[in-house]
C-alpha cells in the first residue's frame, strides 16, 4: 500500500520483503489460517514464510495431534511453494530458496525447511529439548561438537562480536542511503515527499480536527454507528493514512466511506494496491493482527470493524495491540442488548469490562454525535493505545451540553440543579435513559439530579482528583445506568442499572424493558437509594472521590 501511495521511478521508496519464521505450533493456531488465507487471496508477492517443520510441539511428536498436509493447505491459500530437506546444514539451499521465492511477484512464498530441534544435543529431536535445559554434560559434549571451549563459560567468541558489528555498519549504511533516496525524493516529488515524513514522523496533518462533525439537539436521531461512519468520511479526506475494513460486516459495521477503493490485486478488478478500505472476510483475528502489523510499520492508521461480540474472537491480538503500544482503532458496532433480535450470541454483557480492564486501551462508549466525534479524535491523538469504539445499532438523539472535547476528559457534567440530590451516570444508548430519568424525578418528587455522561472510564481515571470530585461531588449517591455487565461501576457508583445475566431475543426496546433497563427503574433506583443514605445518615464514599 505504501509501494502503490509514494514509489516513483527511481524512487523505489517501498520495496522491502516481510520475512516470517512459523513452527508446528504456529500453524495450529487458527489466526495463522485467517491471516494466511487473506494473504494468498492478497497475491502478497513480497511475503515469505519459513517453516520450520521439526514435527516437535511441548506434548511431543507431531504424530500426536498434527498430522495434515501443511503444503497442500497453503497451496490452496494460492501461496507459492519450496521445500528445504535438510535445514540442519544445507544452508546455501536455503539461501536459493529464498531468490526463488523473490522471484515469484503474485503470490506469498511457504518455504518448508526440514529441521531437528535441539540439533547436537543429546537430546535432539525430543520434546524435551523444546523449553528444557541442557544439563552440564549435553552443554560440554554440544561445545565440543561445534568447536567451542568446553570450559569456557558465558563466552562470546570475538569473531561473533565482529560479525554484527559488520553488520550493524552495514544496515546503517542502508540505512543513510535510504534516507539520502527520501531527501531526492522529496525534492523533486515536494507534496508527496512532506506528507511521506510527516507520516513517518507520527504527525497528524494541521486542521485536521477541523473536519470533524459537529451536531446541534436539533439534529437528528442517529445510531452512533452511521455517526462513525459520518467520521470516516470526513476524515477519509485530510488522513490519508487512514486505513479501513471489516470482517465481512461491511455493510453493518459503516466502516468504508464513500469513494473508498478496495485494496485488491489489480489483476482481479476489484481495486488496487493502493486501495484503502481492506475486506477482511470473516477473519475477526486474523483482522486485528493484521491491524497491528500495519501500526507498526508506520505511516498508515488502521482501523477495523466487526460486532462488539465477536471482539472476543481475536482478544489475543487486540490484547497485543495494547502491550505493544500501537495506534489501532477497533471500530465496534452493535454494542449492546440494543442490537435486539440476533439475541444473547449476539449481545456483549462482559466485553467492555475486559477492555476496560486492560493497561493500556482506551474504551469509548459515545452517547451521540460530538461524543463520537470527540473519541475519535482522542483516538487519534494517542499513537501509543489502542481505542475500543463501542457504537450502538439503534438511533440516539443529539444531547444538549455534549461536545467532542468534553470527551477528553473521559466523563462530564451533561446536565445539573444546583446542589443535587442524586446522580445519575451513564454511557452511550443509557445517557438519554439517565436524561429522561432525571426529567421523572425532578417532575414526580421534586429531585435536584446531576447527570453525568462517561465516555470513557480510562480517561476520566487518568483526571486529577479535584476534576474527578467535581464531577461527583462526595456525598451526592450515583446511580449509573448501562445495558452491558454492572462490573466494574462501583467504582464510580453506588448502585448500577445494567446487565447481571446473558441477554435475549426480541425488538430492542422490548429488550431493555424484559431487563428493567428503564428510565422509570433508573429513577425508582435513585429514589431508594436517596433513602437507603438518609438512613444510613451518610453518603459513603466512592473510589473515584479518593
Amino acid at each position: 500500500m505504501m509501494a502503490a501511495q509514494f514509489n516513483k521511478p527511481d524512487y523505489p521508496l517501498f520495496d522491502n520483503y516481510t520475512y516470517v519464521i512459523l513452527g508446528d505450533g504456529c500453524l495450529q493456531e487458527g489466526v495463522q489460517a485467517e491471516a494466511c488465507s487473506l494473504a494468498g487471496h492478497l497475491q502478497l508477492g513480497k511475503l515469505i514464510a519459513f517453516y520450520d517443520d521439526n514435527h516437535i510441539t511441548i506434548d511431543g511428536d507431531t504424530q500426536i495431534s498434527f498430522t495434515e498436509d501443511v503444503v497442500k493447505r497453503f497451496e490452496g491459500y494460492g501461496w507459492h511453494i519450496l521445500h528445504v530437506d535438510d535445514g540442519d546444514h544445507d544452508l546455501d539451499s536455503i539461501k536459493k530458496a529464498v531468490e526463488k521465492a523473490k522471484a515469484v511477484t503474485d503470490k506469498p512464498s511457504f518455504i518448508k525447511v526440514r529441521t531437528t530441534i535441539g540439533y547436537g544435543s543429546l537430546h535432539q529431536g525430543e520434546e524435551k529439548i523444546h523449553s528444557g535445559t541442557l544439563d552440564s554434560e549435553d552443554t560440554r559434549q554440544l561445545k565440543q561438537k561445534f568447536g567451542f571451549d568446553p570450559d569456557e563459560k558465558y563466552v562470546v567468541p570475538q569473531e561473533v562480536y565482529d560479525h554484527y558489528h559488520k553488520r550493524a555498519a552495514s544496515n546503517a549504511k542502508e540505512n543513510d542511503a535510504w534516507d539520502k533516496l527520501l531527501d531526492k525524493y522529496a525534492q523533486v516529488y515536494p507534496r508527496e515527499g512532506a506528507e511521506l515524513k510527516r507520516r513517518l514522523e507520527g504527525k497528524l496533518p494541521e486542521g485536521w480536527k477541523d473536519a470533524l462533525p459537529k451536531y446541534t439537539p436539533s439534529d437528528p436521531a442517529v445510531a452512533t454507528r452511521k455517526l462513525s461512519e459520518a467520521v470516516l468520511s470526513k476524515l477519509a479526506e485530510v488522513l490519508p493514512e487512514l486505513v479501513s475494513g471489516s470482517a465481512d460486516l461491511t455493510g453493518s459495521n459503516n466502516t468504508r466511506w464513500k469513494g473508498a477503493v478496495d485494496f485488491q490485486p489489480p489483476s482481479t478488478n476489484l481495486g488496487n494496491y493502493s486501495g484503502r478500505y481492506l475486506r477482511y472476510g470473516v477473519r475477526e483475528h486474523g483482522m486485528f493482527a493484521i491491524m497491528n502489523g500495519i501500526a507498526a510499520y508506520q505511516g498508515l492508521i488502521p482501523c477495523g470493524g466487526t460486532f462488539l461480540n465477536f471482539l472476543t474472537y481475536g482478544w489475543g491480538a487486540a490484547r497485543l495491540t495494547a502491550l505493544s503500544q500501537l495506534r489501532v482503532i477497533y471500530v465496534m458496532t452493535h454494542d449492546s442488548i440494543g442490537l435486539g433480535e440476533d439475541g444473547p450470541t449476539h449481545q456483549p454483557i462482559e466485553t467492555l469490562a475486559l477492555t476496560r480492564a486492560t493497561p493500556n486501551m482506551l474504551t469509548f462508549r459515545p452517547a451521540d454525535g460530538n461524543e463520537t466525534s470527540g473519541a475519535y479524535m482522542v483516538a487519534l491523538e494517542n499513537t501509543h493505545k489502542p481505542s475500543i469504539m463501542a457504537l450502538t445499532r439503534q438511533n440516539l438523539p443529539q444531547l444538549k451540553g455534549s461536545s467532542a472535547e468534553a470527551v477528553r476528559k473521559g466523563a462530564y457534567v451533561l446536565e445539573t440543579d444546583d446542589r443535587p440530590d442524586v446522580t445519575l451516570a451513564g454511557t452511550g444508548s443509557e445517557v438519554p435513559i439517565a436524561l429522561e430519568a432525571a426529567g421523572m424525578l425532578r417532575k414526580e418528587k421534586g429531585f435536584k439530579v446531576r447527570v453525568v455522561s462517561m465516555p470513557c472510564f480510562e480517561l476520566f481515571d487518568d483526571q486529577p482528583r479535584d476534576y474527578r470530585q467535581s464531577v461527583f461531588p462526595r456525598g451526592i449517591p450515583v446511580v449509573s445506568v448501562e445495558a452491558l455487565s454492572t462490573f466494574g461501576w462501583q467504582k464510580y457508583s453506588h448502585r448500577s442499572v445494567g446487565m447481571v445475566t446473558f441477554g435475549a431475543s426480541g425488538q430492542y426496546p422490548d429488550v431493555y424493558k424484559h431487563f428493567n433497563i428503564t428510565s422509570e427503574h433508573v429513577a425508582d433506583v435513585a429514589k431508594e437509594l436517596v433513602a437507603h443514605c438518609k438512613e444510613l445518615g451518610y453518603v459513603p464514599d466512592l473510589n473515584t472521590q479518593l
